[in-house]
């Protein structure tokens, strides 16, 4: 087996800054992590508290604090430094090497959504963001690895896109779509659903959007791990 993660973001319109940040680590006793954080608002507020968010979290994962632990940390300090004021969504999706398992801590009221072949489950609970207080605590979840097994996380705005025209997407039925016609790559599903997104707000996003996607996959080619990174650039 395999895993390969995908990412696809694009800024609200015409704001220069996402108030997104996401970072793909490495865990120290094997495996990786998506640490994915919404700060409050957009622009550069909103971008100093998700890297402030997720600098925590991944900061205390490296240490080998458990997922859990580390995103109630990382809510602690973020009500500390801004006393209630501010607060972030905060998703953690990690594959185990330990338990051979990946291991889901969220703290967003948004869902996400866990895939077995065609069959898809939505993890939709209620969860507070982080910040709002002292000891919030994640909704977590943990689920064997297994080939097929594909986990789709994101930011509100993707949820929000197409609202202001009556047309709010429905990222369930978008992937139910897709899986049925085809074994889409990471990749493509993240493509996919931001494209539709961005559609729905007619080129313009309302919010800034992330999608990340985790799947785990039959083993293909070599033993050389890969990352791969877009990043475009406007220079005036």
């Amino acid at each position: 087996m395999e895993v390969q993660i995908a990412v696809a973001k694009v800024n609200k319109y015409a704001v220069s800054e996402s108030g997104d940040t996401l970072e793909v680590i490495e865990r120290p006793n094997g495996g990786l992590s998506v640490v994915l954080a919404d700060g409050q608002t957009s622009g550069q507020g909103a971008k100093a508290v998700s890297m402030l968010v997720v600098r925590k979290v991944i900061g205390l994962l490296a240490e080998g604090v458990r997922d859990g632990a580390a995103a109630r940390a990382a809510s602690d300090s973020l009500f500390t430094e801004k006393k209630g004021k501010v607060i972030s969504t905060l998703n953690i999706v990690s594959v185990d090497l330990q338990t051979n398992t990946v291991v889901i801590t969220r703290n967003n009221p948004a869902p996400m959504f866990i895939s077995r072949g065609e069959q898809i489950d939505c993890l939709g609970s209620e969860s507070e963001p982080i910040g709002v207080s002292l000891n919030v605590r994640p909704v977590i979840s943990e689920i064997a690895v297994e080939i097929g097994l594909t986990i789709v996380l994101f930011t509100d705005g993707l949820t929000h896109a197409g609202e202001r025209r009556g047309q709010p997407m429905d990222v369930c039925t978008s992937l139910q779509a897709m899986l049925e016609d085809q074994d889409p790559s990471p990749q493509g599903i993240a493509d996919a659903l931001l494209g539709e997104a961005v559609h729905l707000d007619d080129g313009r996003p309302s919010d800034d959007i992330s999608v990340a996607v985790l799947k785990v996959m039959k083993r293909q080619g070599d033993d050389v791990r890969r990352m791969t990174v877009r990043l475009p650039i406007d220079v005036g």
